[in-house]
């Protein structure tokens, strides 16, 4: 029995390829188990995504509602600001008022100091001239 050229390179290549499925099957496996691998982790987080959206839109709804109470407590301060404002503008008023009093009173003192200074020895002296004239009076001596 004699093979030919022909029929001995296909059995070469029968059991070349032979060898090539048989290296290549444990890789196949390896990359299936990965795949397995990448799928179970791939469910893993589109679950956990999944509880984060679910928490997120619980949590914003929390946000809505303390946005609007506070948008509502706003409200009411600006109310009961525009309440006190006539207050604030009369005590601001008062304070003027007392501030140009005590600018005149200074003013009305110095005058009279400056002016009355010469004045202020003769008003002393009546002054004690008549309280000795009332003890006199009295007999106080």
């Amino acid at each position: 029995m004699t093979i030919s050229y022909g029929a001995l390179a296909g059995l070469i290549a029968a059991v070349a390829f032979l060898i090539l499925v048989l290296f290549t099957i444990p890789m196949l496996m390896r990359t299936a188990k990965v795949l397995n691998e990448t799928n179970k982790t791939m469910e893993t987080t589109n679950q956990s995504l999944k509880k984060l959206s679910d928490n997120m839109d619980g949590l914003m709804g929390q946000t809505s509602d303390l946005l609007d109470k506070t948008n509502d407590l706003m409200t009411d301060v600006n109310g009961k600001m525009k309440t006190l404002d006539p207050v604030v503008k009369a005590a601001a008023d008062l304070g003027e008022s007392v501030s140009e009093l005590n600018d005149s009173s200074k003013r009305m003192a110095k005058r009279f100091s400056s002016n009355h200074l010469k004045h202020a020895g003769l008003v002393s002296s009546i002054a004690a001239t008549a309280f000795a004239r009332r003890r006199r009076r009295r007999g106080d001596n």
